[in-house]
């Protein structure tokens, strides 16, 4: 078996609680494979096999990809592995993360099991941007795309069509469209649902409308949508999970789902309902 480690962190206690887990990946006789600015920044040994992109996973036969950090960290990690199938372990060194299914301490109680394919996998669909001629390096998501102004305080205008057909005029910051997984990110903190992940559906939540009776909406994801922006200044800003990019006004761009999806590891006693009680504290009375 052959696993890929991934990590942004670059503090020493990252460097030794990954040095530990890859000696006890060693001691099961897992081959390991580390990405290569990670190796850099921690200073781990050049012996390593690294690995940089979506080929060089392919081509050394991953079995496995874990994921140090927050749910930022699995978020980038799609574009390694994209459309590749290698299921995702996510160990939450962070701090809310609904993404990452393990603690520190829990994966090395899971090791074992996870080793030998005693888990639940968790598909998530992802978003796919098309806008031909402006230059996007990786037009996908897992969370969201959200559409935001950029070096103007005034509102910007979204015209939105779904399938070709009208739906609105979004006035205001902006706009975001979330998958389900996406559902408990930006999209929760701009009011919209909390979608459960096996749901196929894309909620547009608008962000700050001026007009108050605009609310979020929930739409089959086996549409296209189609975005036409509008702004004072000649650039808004579009984020693809925690990517930047500054687009054109004078680019349209259509949004659907995309033909692949991404496979998270859970154990097999993990419930969708139970994390969000855990991470919202819901049924917690925080006034006793």
């Amino acid at each position: 078996m052959k696993a890929a480690i991934y990590s942004q962190k670059k503090d020493l206690d990252t460097f030794l609680y990954l040095s530990k887990f890859i000696s006890e990946l060693a001691k099961k006789n897992v081959e390991v494979t580390l990405h290569d600015v990670m190796v850099q920044n921690l200073n781990f040994s050049k012996d390593f096999q690294t690995f940089s992109n979506k080929k060089n996973l392919q081509d050394q036969k991953i079995d496995l990809f874990f994921s140090f950090g927050g749910d930022g960290t699995i978020l980038n990690a799609l574009i390694f592995i994209e459309d590749l199938e290698i299921p995702i372990v996510g160990v939450n060194t962070g701090r809310l993360g609904f993404l990452s299914s393990f603690t520190k301490e829990e994966v090395f109680k899971e090791l074992d099991a996870i080793l030998a394919h005693n888990y639940v996998l968790s598909h998530r669909s992802v978003i796919e941007i098309v806008a031909p001629n402006s230059g996007l390096f990786f037009p996908y998501a897992i969370n969201d795309i959200s559409i935001s102004r950029k070096e103007t305080t005034a509102m910007i205008t979204v015209d939105s069509y779904i399938d070709d057909e009208f739906l609105n005029v979004f006035w205001g910051d902006g706009l975001i469209i979330s998958t389900p997984t996406g559902s408990t990110a930006y999209n929760l903190s701009c009011g919209g649902p909390i979608i459960s992940p096996n749901n196929d559906v894309f909620v547009i939540t608008p962000i700050a409308p001026h007009n108050l009776n605009v609310r979020p909406i929930v739409i089959k994801d086996n549409v296209t949508i189609k975005l036409k922006i509008e702004s004072r200044v000649p650039q808004y800003t579009l984020s693809m999970d925690s990517r930047l990019c500054h687009m054109n006004t004078n680019v349209e761009i259509i949004l659907r789902k995309a033909r692949f999806k991404i496979a998270l590891v859970q154990p097999n006693n993990l419930s969708f309902y139970e994390t969000i009680r855990q991470k919202l504290l819901w049924g917690n009375d925080k006034r006793n």
